[in-house]
């Protein structure tokens, strides 16, 4: 009875609640806890005193190392207590605990989230050094499970657990990293890819039987024990420097190490691309968290508790530090939140000592079976710095079977300085810098320098993938695959492609068949070669593009920085208002239009061109241009004096200076272009063009300048938005093939840079400014709707407003010596001037059908009165999202 009672003051919800709104209440509550707990057991048998009396005099000490039972490697945050005493620890980040306490106590235990419980015996007032392998538990995850409980409403108010949460966002500012004037440290990372639930019939098949050395048997993914396939595995260590006040971050790579079986694709590119995936910058104190290529909100943001439920489940004491365990789950199971775990220390500083960070299986994110991080905090010189952090993340076509591949990105941080600045000059350097020949493939430097321990598998990764590629058979899948992928087929020094330009079909041209090709360093690294052929069969007309480049830093013009000069001849057949923008790829969606596309023409330009691009992603192109443009289809250039002259083609030479900035870009090279990762930083862009008269049987002088701005910004929970700023300005009396020719898109296909219910040569101008504006909400809105959220679709919303106009002196209407505007006839749209009233179209999207689908449903606002126009319009896109 004495024993009950004592159970039930001292766990009293009001005395608790009271102790947690302050440090000095919460340690005052456990005081008084042993006092009274000392009072009540002082009435009870006078054995139990004895006993107490006795165990006081001696202390029970045990240590040891915590490892996985398959894999071998340490594992951190096991808590390991005395059983039945509320005297435990846990274990570090190389899986090494120490634990020490009054008493006698003969057995140890065990324990963490996802692994089996053990209890070992050990001796009683000594000293006992204990090693344990722990195994995971493959249905733990699934039975543990955290709820308000049914008979009472979840609430914030009156919650401890959420006045303690309040406590540490409050103290954020304090806690985190940038607190510091200055800081130095160390940082390692280690990232690795591979391949796993690999059918039986792969393995044991012909085609795989001669790369079986590759498997690893002891892969632990989710708990379980896969055979697994590793491809891609890296490792680096840099310096990092930061200064507060102004705010300046620099890393120095001193080394790297990188092997991989995925010889088709960017190399540099896939590692950037892992590294924002997995998270290569998780900092637990800001609001969002940028992972799997979305901002999660964090659980400590400043309005976490309007999206988080927060449980306090349990108190942890290790020495010398108290810890308060902290779960969390969204309040919404299919909005990009995380659940997990806080461990916040209960010193008076409220930082997070460590944390896990899981998701919900209804989280609206295609693909993705698994994430967990885990983050622990060592504290030095009165903070709590980050000492490790590690993200897993395994993705398939399927929740859970086929083939999935899965990712872990480990950093270790150590060596920190706290307020030891370096000289002033060294913060005006640049944001990455790397040491002189960084690559370093020593297998005992890297056993020197590496804070963290590798498994016996990871180390045998890089001597197995060098025995794989010197392989004949695995050279020749690689040219399979990258062939498949990147659409060139190599034949010794020359790649064959595209290849997926090989046939197209449009009004004009009919069915069309393109063979084309270019070299490859191994031809020549300084001059490199780039040409197609094409025919169409209804046109019966052979195109053509000739290129020739010289590279002065003999690197490939299709790779990144470039640096070189351009010659080039090309004759084919393009749409109006597409052809210096965009040089069709003849992709196949766009083979199927809206509509009737009849305005064409047949352009043969010759250009010479210099393209430089510089380490801080500025780039510049200047280009002088001879351009001849014959109409074609129902196209026609007539005179406007009268005379109503027919003129066959239309002369330009122009002397062109692109710039574009995309200040700290990351991109991933494709065979052809870079494709930007898109981050928050903005991309500017300047186009300026002058025409000359009379040189190389040009007719006009006239200027141009087309300008834009691209930013995309994030909203944690509400998504992302797009937005674009553009304008252009057309100096000069011009016709109308000279003037501003707005991108229109008559194709099934959804365009975000074009008007999608503009029909093609529709309208021109000589001056104009828009703004594009589209947001994503990510299935924010959808996600709580009852009958549909399991299907995880996404919402979409896009306005573009475009107003401008023509000038006096370059419509035709109103002055002589232009060519006239196309007229409506036999099914032809016509072309018209911008008016006072600017150009509006707006759409509503639902995307993530079927994972890959997007449908838009494009409403026109104005101008409606124009032939071969209707208000709506559906559009498609076939992409598949995470």
């Amino acid at each position: 009875m004495i024993y009950q009672l004592a159970f039930i003051f001292l766990n009293s919800s009001n005395l608790r609640a009271a102790a947690l709104r302050n440090p000095d209440g919460f340690r005052g509550y456990y005081h008084l806890k042993k006092l009274i707990f000392l009072f009540l057991i002082s009435l009870s048998l006078n054995v139990s005193a004895q006993q107490n009396n006795v165990a006081g005099d001696k202390q029970t000490q045990v240590s040891g190392r915590v490892t996985d039972a398959v894999s071998g490697a340490p594992l951190p945050f096991i808590r390991v207590a005395f059983t039945g005493s509320s005297y435990s620890t846990s274990t570090d980040n190389h899986g090494n605990y120490s634990l020490t306490a009054p008493g006698l106590f003969s057995e140890v235990s065990f324990s963490s989230m996802g692994y089996m419980a053990e209890r070992r015996k050990i001796n009683p007032g000594q000293v006992n050094n204990l090693s344990v392998k722990l195994r995971y538990a493959e249905t733990q995850l699934k039975e543990v499970k955290i709820t308000s409980g049914k008979s009472k409403r979840y609430r914030n108010k009156g919650n401890p657990a959420v006045e303690l949460i309040q406590q540490v966002i409050d103290r954020k500012d304090q806690n985190r990293m940038q607190s510091s004037n200055y800081l130095q440290y160390d940082l390692y990372e280690r990232i690795g890819l591979s391949f796993f639930n690999l059918s039986d019939k792969f393995m044991n098949g012909r085609f795989f039987s001669k790369y079986k050395f590759m498997l690893d048997s002891t892969s632990k993914i989710n708990g379980q024990t896969k055979i697994s396939l590793p491809a891609f595995f890296s490792e680096k260590l840099s310096e990092n420097y930061y200064r507060k006040d102004p705010s300046k971050s620099i890393q120095v790579l001193k080394a790297q190490r990188q092997t991989n079986i995925l010889k088709f694709i960017d190399t540099a590119g896939l590692e950037i691309y892992l590294n924002r995936l997995y998270g290569n910058n998780i900092d637990i104190y800001t609001n969002n968290i940028f992972i799997i290529n979305r901002q999660f909100l964090s659980p400590i943001a400043n309005h976490s508790p309007d999206f988080y439920k927060f449980f306090i489940t349990d108190t942890i004491k290790t020495s010398p530090e108290k810890l308060i365990e902290i779960s969390f789950t969204p309040r919404n199971t299919g909005d990009i939140l995380f659940e997990g775990k806080l461990y916040v220390t209960m010193d008076g500083s409220y930082a997070v000592k460590a944390c896990e960070l899981n998701v919900n299986k209804d989280i609206n994110i295609n693909f993705m079976r698994s994430l967990k991080i885990q983050q622990d905090f060592k504290r030095d010189s009165g903070h709590y710095f980050l000492f490790k952090s590690n993200v897993q993340a395994d993705f398939g076509l399927f929740k859970d079977k086929g083939m999935a591949i899965f990712g872990e990105r480990t950093a270790v941080f150590t060596n920190y300085k706290q307020n030891a600045p370096q000289p002033a000059a060294f913060y005006e350097g640049k944001d990455q810098q790397t040491v002189e020949n960084p690559s370093q493939n020593d297998t005992a430097y890297w056993a020197l320098h590496r804070p963290d321990t590798l498994t016996r598998r990871q180390v045998a990764v890089y001597a197995n993938i060098t025995k794989l590629e010197r392989m004949p058979a695995f050279k020749r899948d690689t040219w399979i695959a990258s062939t498949l992928t990147g659409g060139y087929a190599a034949v010794g020094p020359v790649q064959l492609g595209p290849l997926g330009s090989t046939y197209a079909y449009d009004s004009q041209e009919g069915s069309r068949l393109q063979i084309g090709g270019r070299t490859t360093p191994q031809f020549n690294k300084t001059v490199y070669l780039e040409d197609h052929i094409a025919y169409g069969f209804r046109d019966q007309q052979v195109k053509y593009n000739l290129n020739t480049y010289l590279s002065l830093n003999q690197v490939s013009p299709f790779r990144y920085p470039r640096n070189y000069f351009k010659l080039s001849y090309r004759y084919d057949a393009d749409l109006p208002g597409h052809s210096l923008t965009v040089i069709p790829e003849q992709a196949a969606l766009t083979s199927f239009s809206t509509g009737k596309t009849d305005y064409w023409l047949y352009n043969k330009t010759y250009t010479v061109a210099y393209v430089r691009d510089f380490e801080n992603h500025f780039s510049f192109n200047i280009a002088f241009r001879n351009w001849n443009q014959q109409p074609a289809g129902t196209l026609e250039f007539r005179s406007n004096n009268g005379d109503n002259k027919l003129i066959h083609n239309l002369t330009a030479t122009e002397l062109e200076l692109n710039m574009r900035y995309a200040p700290h870009e990351q991109i991933i090279q494709g065979t052809e272009e870079r494709h930007t990762i898109r981050s928050r930083f903005p991309i500017f862009n300047l186009q300026i063009t002058h025409g000359f008269k009379d040189v190389f049987n040009s007719s006009y002088t006239y200027n141009n300048i087309d300008a834009n701005i691209y930013k995309r910004f994030y909203f944690s929970q509400l998504g992302y938005a797009d937005i674009t700023l553009l304008g252009n300005i057309t100096t000069g009396k011009v016709p109308f093939p000279l003037l501003n020719i707005l991108r229109a898109n008559q194709s099934i296909a959804y365009d975000a840079n074009a008007y999608n219910k503009m029909n093609y040569l529709e309208f021109v101008s000589d001056h104009y400014i828009g703004l594009n504006y589209t947001q994503a909400f990510n299935g924010f809105i959808l996600n709580k709707i009852p009958l549909i959220r399991h299907l995880k679709w996404r919402e979409f919303l896009s306005v573009k407003v475009l107003y401008g106009g023509i000038r006096e002196e370059n419509n035709p209407l109103l002055s002589k010596n232009l060519y006239q505007f196309p007229v409506a006839s036999n099914g032809s749209n016509g072309t018209f001037s911008l008016g006072s009233t600017p150009y509006v179209e707006g759409g509503v999207g639902i995307g993530n059908i079927f994972k890959f689908l997007r449908i838009d449903v494009i409403k026109r606002f104005n101008y409606l009165d124009h032939p071969a126009v209707s208000p709506y319009g559906v559009k498609l896109g076939f992409r598949p999202h995470l």
